[in-house]
């Protein structure tokens, strides 16, 4: 019996027609969206949204006081990396 790689369905989940609606379509998720505007406006909390209180918290805290801007770059970038 010969079989097809990837479970012999014969369909490419990247095709045209199925694209976008895979269950895991990667992308940015309205969660996603709104951490970053609570990272924009108040960088600690979109942190906090993402990894709870732990280390990153705290350093975006510390960065958050030592200026705005750097705390809301660390923030997006810990949102936009998970």
């Amino acid at each position: 019996m010969c079989r097809e790689p990837g479970g012999g369905s014969g369909v490419d989940p990247a095709s045209p027609a199925t694209r976008g609606t895979l269950p895991h379509d990667p992308g940015v998720a309205a969660v996603d969206i709104i951490r970053i505007i609570f990272a924009i406006l108040l960088p600690p909390l979109g942190v906090f949204l993402q990894v709870g209180i732990g280390p990153h918290f705290w350093l975006n805290i510390l960065l958050t006081i030592l200026g705005y801007i750097p705390g809301i770059i660390h923030a997006v970038w810990i949102i936009a990396r998970r």
